[in-house]
């Protein structure tokens, strides 16, 4: 790349996003008394070209990254320098494409339904692998949003519990769009306190270290009501291109 290049303007912007946000999610934690290693940062790279994924692991030091889509990642997935790098899924996943994307990626947080974590389980067997996933809530049973429905959360747990092959390693959500902020924090402490609550149950099965929920515009609400993880991909990347 050349000096003068468009890539090298873009590369420019996302080390300076990278450490505004950084900055930022360190203020949130600080805000909510907690420290800022307590708050870890994952890159959504849904639509980023590979060469902007690179410049952010090897030259800004992104180490966790999420993709929404299984094709996609695994096409971008040969070129990617994921050397201690770790990769989730973050996006709906379909029972059929369970097989492709279990071996090539370190967690799958968006569980929404009981059938689709037996198919993991059963998949994750066949492996010869335990699968790390995190359950998906939708609390407020937005149509357009997928997630486990507070009525189907419930009755799933025992089930899970029972489940070969997985752990369930905590909870994310994608908040119902539009919110103002004391709809949103509502939203927020209800997740966290659903979180906890599990967490303190110990059922077998589940071992929940990770509440994923906040994203480029709400992430610091999202700390102040305990998020363990934000996800953040357009306020790093810039705006997305669908082709």
């Amino acid at each position: 790349m050349t000096t003068n290049s468009f890539e090298d303007e873009r590369c420019l912007a996302i080390a300076d996003n990278l450490e505004r946000i950084r900055a930022a999610l360190a203020d949130a934690a600080a805000a909510a008394g907690r420290s800022e290693n307590s708050v870890e940062l994952m890159a959504v790279t849904k639509t980023v070209p590979v060469e902007y994924i690179n410049y952010s692991i090897d030259r800004c030091g992104v180490d966790l990254i999420g993709e929404n889509k299984v094709q996609e990642f695994l096409q971008k997935q040969p070129l990617l320098h994921l050397d201690g790098v770790r990769k989730h899924l973050i996006g709906h996943l379909q029972t059929n494409k369970v097989r492709k994307i279990l071996p090539a990626v370190d967690m799958i947080q968006s569980v929404d339904s009981l059938h689709l974590a037996q198919k993991i389980s059963d998949e994750a067997a066949a492996l010869g692998v335990n699968a790390d996933i995190l359950l998906e809530l939708n609390i407020d049973a937005e149509q357009t949003k997928t997630g486990f429905s507070e009525e189907a959360f419930a009755s799933s747990l025992a089930a899970f519990s029972e489940l070969p092959n997985i752990t369930v390693r905590g909870l994310m959500t994608v908040p119902p769009l539009g919110l103002p902020d004391s709809e949103l924090e509502r939203y927020f402490d209800g997740i966290h306190h659903r979180y906890e609550s599990l967490k303190a149950q110990h059922l077998p099965g589940f071992d929940l270290q990770i509440l994923s929920m906040g994203m480029s515009g709400d992430f610091a609400l999202a700390v102040k009501h305990g998020s363990t993880q934000v996800r953040i991909g357009s306020a790093i990347y810039g705006a997305r291109i669908y082709h």
